[in-house]
């Protein structure tokens, strides 16, 4: 009897830790777009957020001087404009460097 109390202890155990670790991961992923304009000079780089990355929406973080992380629009002509931005920073510096 003390066995079956262990293994229901243990199962409850697991199935709460489950239902613990899985809301843990979408703490990293972006839930909205920003609405501000972000200045050219404050961008650092950018990565790419998919919904195949079990993130609600597709999205362009972008990574600021002040360490802080921006969620855009990947479809905003303004988004489009910070990245290309980045790139072109990115690409300077790799001259410079060569």
């Amino acid at each position: 009897m003390a066995s079956g109390k262990f293994i229901l202890i243990s199962l409850c155990s697991v199935l709460l830790l489950s239902q613990l670790i899985v809301p843990a991961h979408s703490w990293s992923c972006c839930l909205s777009y920003t609405k501000r304009q972000l200045p050219c000079k404050r961008l650092l780089a950018y990565s790419l957020q998919t919904i195949n990355q079990n993130c609600d929406i597709n999205a362009v973080i972008f990574h600021m001087t002040n360490g802080r992380f921006v969620c855009a629009d990947p479809l905003s002509s303004q988004t489009r404009r910070g990245m290309q931005c980045v790139d072109q920073r990115q690409q300077q510096e790799a001259k410079i460097m060569a």
